[in-house]
């Protein structure tokens, strides 16, 4: 099936924008998806940093305690 010059511009001019917008709604949820995953990363960092110093408050507060106790214990 042979189409006009024109027929064939037409139909170019109807189908190009469906497939661009397309290609645009793709790119857009990609980069959604990438934006929400970088925030899951930045979040883990901050609760890695929040353990981080919870356990070394902890150890500090043990280490201080056990020499407490041994200096109690040596009187």
């Amino acid at each position: 099936m042979k189409l006009c010059k024109a027929t064939q511009a037409a139909l170019l001019a109807l189908v190009l924008p469906a497939l661009t917008a397309c290609g645009v709604e793709t790119v857009g949820a990609a980069a959604t998806a990438g934006a929400i995953k970088q925030q899951e990363i930045e979040q883990g960092r901050v609760v890695q940093q929040q353990v981080q110093q919870q356990l070394k408050q902890s150890m500090d507060q043990t280490q201080q305690q056990r020499a407490e106790q041994l200096d109690q214990a040596t009187r």
